[in-house]
């Protein structure tokens, strides 16, 4: 789901990989659909690799989605532009076990921002999801 979607450091929004060069890849906007390079000095983080802290262990970010999805039963998320006691209320309902003291109202903006960026652009499939990790178990 999250396979090929960067975030670029300085770069608002989130970005798909188009294809990759010696020192640079080309990514494309999933707000304008602008494409545009990217090169090996930017801080780019792929979204597959981010996890959220919690009291017990990271979650990975497919999994926060999730729980936001089923937080919102599929809609879209509270917007990133809410106020701190928003964002932080909507945080404790939707992901419980997030750890508080780690999990700064900043990243909670981007999290909900993301989410809002890829519900916007279909990119949740989350039964897409259980089929690869059924396919895993056998």
């Amino acid at each position: 789901m999250l396979k090929g979607i960067l975030a670029i450091s300085g770069q608002g929004g989130l970005f798909k990989l188009v294809s990759e060069a010696k020192n640079t890849i080309i990514v494309e906007s999933l707000v304008t659909g602008k494409r545009m390079p990217a090169y090996a000095s930017a801080r780019i983080s792929a979204l597959e690799d981010i996890a959220l802290y919690t009291y017990d262990e990271e979650l990975p970010l497919k999994d926060v989605f999730k729980k936001i999805a089923d937080n919102t039963e599929g809609g879209e998320a509270i917007s990133h532009k809410s106020s701190n006691n928003e964002l932080k209320a909507f945080f404790e309902e939707a992901i419980p076990e997030y750890d508080e003291d780690r999990v700064y109202v900043s990243d909670m903006k981007k999290i909900v921002q993301w989410y809002n960026v890829l519900h916007k652009a279909e990119l949740l499939n989350f039964e897409e999801e259980v089929v690869e990790e059924e396919k895993t178990e056998e």
